[in-house]
């Protein structure tokens, strides 16, 4: 749901990376770890990302409004924005299985931060900040191109999905595993599948329903249908 939000995809027709292949290096942990140059791009890029001042779309409102009224929802979601929680859903019911950007770690001793306040520091002159509590290299609190999903986050997504009786898969490509690999989880576990994304992905032909209109009209529709109905398992 990031381009409904006026953040710019990946990997779409209109993606980032296909506009500009080289900025990928920039969110690569091996060329981030290894390059200050990439770094102090990096922190660049950082202070022009959209998804920091973004609101929330009407999607976003509509599964937020849609746990408001009862239904018991989770948010597994790869979006780095944090407009979930924005919107209004708990943040114990929102799993960020990518990070988020509106925080940094430490990658030498594990310390966080808000990331508004390391942006305040490159304003300030500093093009690449060091963590204040041992001087390591800093980076966004995401998951970049190279690093592994945390296992725990990823075994509770598995669980989630195990226990719902409908998964509903918004605008993403379906092709960047693990993650991809919960729509077939939610196949295996008899749960119905919907996927809501405007080109086609590889679980189309196991999906009950497809829907290519825009996320930010189809979404708060197809949500309404189940705001009608009595509270079940997670949705």
């Amino acid at each position: 749901m990031p381009c409904d939000s006026g953040i710019p995809d990946y990997r779409g027709p209109n993606g980032l990376w296909r506009k500009d292949p080289e900025a990928e290096k920039l969110v690569t942990y091996a060329y981030y770890m290894g390059d200050p140059e990439i770094r102090r791009r990096s922190w660049q890029m950082r202070r022009k990302n959209r998804a920091l001042t973004a609101e929330p779309n009407a999607a976003r409102r509509a599964v937020a409004d849609l746990e408001r009224g009862g239904v018991p929802v989770r948010v597994i979601t790869q979006n780095v924005d944090g407009l979930h929680e924005l919107a209004g859903m708990p943040a114990r019911k929102v799993l960020e299985l990518h990070g988020s950007v509106r925080s940094v770690m430490c990658t030498r001793c594990g310390a966080r931060g808000p990331m508004k306040d390391s942006l305040e520091r490159v304003a300030a002159g500093e093009e690449d900040p060091p963590c204040r509590e041992c001087g390591g290299i800093l980076k966004s609190a995401t998951v970049m191109f190279g690093e592994r999903l945390d296992p725990a986050v990823l075994g509770e997504a598995v669980a989630i999905t195990k226990a719902c009786q409908v998964f509903i898969a918004v605008g993403t490509s379906l092709q960047v595993q693990p993650a991809a690999g919960l729509a077939g989880v939610t196949a295996d576990h008899g749960a119905r599948l919907i996927i809501v994304n405007a080109e086609p992905t590889p679980y189309d032909d196991i999906a009950d329903e497809v829907v290519r209109e825009t996320i930010g009209t189809a979404l708060p529709e197809l949500l309404r249908r189940f705001g009608k109905r009595a509270p079940g398992r997670q949705a």
